[in-house]
């Protein structure tokens, strides 16, 4: 199959978005699938990761061109300016992309993308199938197939959003982890079986420029109730603006913490960890795949679903806002040093995803594709 991805990062948008596609091609890649990418230009675009992947990148300007309210159906006003331009004229570039030669899929993992959009896809005939990637129920799909890995999330939450012949992937076990996670799982848990807690991983995100891991440490040095034993892991991407400002608290910290950037070994590094503190979204499902209790954090509306959802089973505990850590961590990091705690919520976790959903979602495009040619 030869399988395109319409999806974009930037500052405001994040990475995850683009960082679960590049999971799903790379299980479409080792089943000897040709996938390519198509991205907007935005400021702190992944277009770099991309390629370094070793995936085929055409990226569109980031120019604005018509109006990004304009063509929207059943739209939130929260994303509909995070194209850049109207839903008809990316279409109209997404289709001069693939114009020569045609995709057997074309993934749509995007916001500020729906129906409208797909269906200007389909006329011009350039995708014979759609997969949409979606978290939020609040828009309609003409896709053939469709991808919601949040807990909690219903099949019924989409019947009036989508066609009937779409086929609906629905909950954690779709859950688009590397392979890393699910080879890294067995050992992970074997270790939980006598918890304690020593080593705690804080990774809120690869920009997070609200700095919350500035807010966190913070709360650490004046508040905590650790003991000066542990060590903190802090992860960063190397384009966090406020990089420089975390490294230096943590060179304050009355704990051993290292800043890490860049990391390419996040399972090994969740695997090693007692608890994370980390942001709810797709690397919440990583966490939940090695069994890591975790203390989750909600930076954005999209993700208190699934996050709550989360918590509903015992998974993790949630912060619900930034302005509530300084109060709350302390609070929840004293009931986590319990070992019975923090073993209780390995055990719940662990059973949220198997870690197992990209190869799911990868053997379920073939079958629709091979039962379209017969």
């Amino acid at each position: 199959m030869r399988v395109a991805f319409r999806v974009d990062a930037s500052l405001r948008i994040g990475s995850g978005h683009v960082r679960r596609c590049l999971t799903l091609a790379e299980s479409l890649r080792l089943e000897g699938h040709e996938c390519l990418f198509i991205s907007r230009e935005h400021k702190g675009h992944l277009g770099g990761l991309i390629s370094q992947c070793g995936f085929g990148l055409h990226l569109l300007s980031s120019a604005p061109g018509t109006s990004n309210h304009s063509g929207r159906l059943d739209l939130e006003e929260a994303y509909s300016d995070w194209l850049g331009v109207s839903q008809s004229q990316d279409a109209r570039e997404t289709g001069d992309v693939l114009a020569t030669d045609g995709v057997d899929w074309l993934v749509v993992d995007h916001y500020a993308l729906d129906a409208c959009w797909e269906q200007e896809v389909v006329t011009a005939g350039v995708a014979k199938h759609i997969l949409a990637i979606d978290d939020l129920a609040n828009r309609k799909h003409i896709s053939r197939l469709l991808l919601d890995q949040n807990l909690g999330r219903t099949i019924d939450a989409y019947d009036s959003l989508l066609p009937e012949n779409c086929t609906r992937l629905i909950g954690p076990s779709y859950a688009l982890l590397r392979d890393e996670f699910a080879n890294w799982r067995e050992r992970s848990l074997e270790r939980r079986k006598a918890p304690k807690l020593r080593r705690i991983l804080i990774s809120l995100g690869g920009v997070d420029k609200d700095n919350v891991t500035g807010l966190v440490l913070e709360a650490l040095a004046e508040g905590s109730p650790l003991s000066h034993k542990i060590e903190l892991d802090i992860v960063m991407g190397g384009a966090a603006p406020y990089l420089d400002q975390v490294s230096q608290q943590a060179l304050e910290l009355p704990f051993r913490a290292e800043v890490n950037i860049n990391v390419t070994n996040m399972a090994e590094r969740m695997c090693k960890a007692d608890l994370a503190i980390g942001a709810a979204g797709g690397t919440a499902w990583e966490r939940c795949c090695l069994g890591l209790p975790t203390v989750l954090l909600i930076l954005a509306d999209n993700q208190a679903s699934g996050a709550r959802g989360l918590e509903r089973c015992g998974a993790v505990c949630i912060i619900e806002r930034c302005e509530e850590i300084a109060r709350d961590l302390p609070k929840l990091l004293k009931k986590l040093s319990k070992p019975e705690n923090l073993s209780e919520m390995a055990e719940m976790s662990a059973g949220v995803t198997d870690g197992l959903g990209a190869s799911r979602v990868v053997k379920c495009m073939s079958k629709i594709s091979v039962e379209s040619h017969a």
